[in-house]
């Protein structure tokens, strides 16, 4: 690996960031993230960036805006230490569910947070499968969306489950369910729901058939656990024999581990976009995958002038 890389990681993101300079084969970059005590952020790198190529690491998670303001700062502190190259890899993109004006008067949120991104000084954003592929167009820095469509494939295909339909919580959703589907060679359904407000679901009809199959449902973010409890329930109710839940972003809001444990899900599996240390603690049966890996072989494919493209293949065919 180029002695000019650094990786570097702030608050949320630690043990990823950890993993991803492992697979470089990197010592992690020193850098100290302070929280004052009126709530200012100082980020202060511990060692020189002066024509290096720099990446970021951090997940915008809970707390989402104290986290995004690491991640402005961090970027201001490598631009005026003469970075040659500052790359946020964003694993969960916070904000990427207000990507539209849904109704009048709403802010384009997602939008926002890329501008801000490229002000502060990032020459490229790496995430991991956004809440809306659209959302690269925000940027006019380049944003390349990674997807963990094949973590979650491989996991499943080493289970070796029998009559297996893949299920989809919703119509937005349907392309990352295909791609699941085509990993397994397994059929595709389709759940149409309505969603009255805000981390409210109403799952209204099944399209496809569940009757006497073991369904996989696959999402991008999981949050309060609302739809995926309704989710749940209609399979039953329409003859899976057993469900197991699946997405990429485990945010696992309010009541979505006490909902998970009550639920008759046969097992859950997320990624550590989002650190789930403490969600495991509390809900040790579900399955957290690494993404340590694919980032990492990402960023090695950047810095060797190899095709991203050709990562996922590499990892999962």
């Amino acid at each position: 690996m180029n002695k000019n890389t650094v990786v570097f990681a702030l608050t949320s993101s630690v043990d990823l960031a950890n993993e991803i300079a492992a697979t470089l084969g990197i010592p992690l970059g020193l850098c100290e993230v302070k929280h004052f005590a009126d709530g200012e952020i100082m980020v202060e790198l511990g060692e020189s960036v002066r024509n290096k190529h720099v990446y970021i690491v951090q997940s915008t998670c809970n707390p989402v805006s104290s986290n995004l303001m690491e991640v402005l700062i961090a970027i201001d502190a490598c631009k005026r230490a003469s970075a040659a190259h500052i790359t946020v890899v964003m694993p969960y993109f916070g904000y990427a569910r207000q990507d539209r004006k849904a109704k009048p008067r709403q802010p384009i949120t997602s939008k926002l947070v890329a501008d801000l991104l490229e002000k502060a000084g990032a020459h490229r954003v790496i995430t991991m499968e956004l809440h809306a592929t659209q959302i690269q167009g925000f940027f006019n820095i380049p944003a390349d969306d990674i997807s963990a469509i094949g973590l979650l494939g491989d996991y499943f295909k080493h289970k070796d489950l029998k009559d297996v339909v893949v299920v989809s919580p919703d119509h937005g959703g349907t392309t990352r369910a295909r791609k699941l589907a085509e990993a397994l060679h397994a059929p595709l359904a389709i759940i149409d729901k309505r969603r009255p407000k805000p981390n409210v679901a109403e799952a209204m009809h099944l399209i496809g058939d569940v009757e006497g199959k073991v369904a996989i449902m696959v999402d991008d973010i999981v949050d309060t656990a609302g739809t995926l409890m309704t989710g749940i329930q209609m399979l039953y109710d329409k003859g899976a024999t057993e469900v197991y839940a699946s997405c990429i972003h485990g945010v696992l809001s309010g009541p979505a581990i006490e909902r998970l444990r009550e639920s008759k899900v046969k097992g859950f599996v997320c990624t550590n976009t989002i650190s789930q240390d403490q969600k495991k603690e509390n809900f040790p049966e579900m399955t957290v995958l690494s993404v340590g890996k694919i980032l990492g072989e990402t960023i090695k494919a950047m810095e060797e002038s190899r095709s991203v493209g050709n990562v996922l293949k590499e990892l999962f065919n």
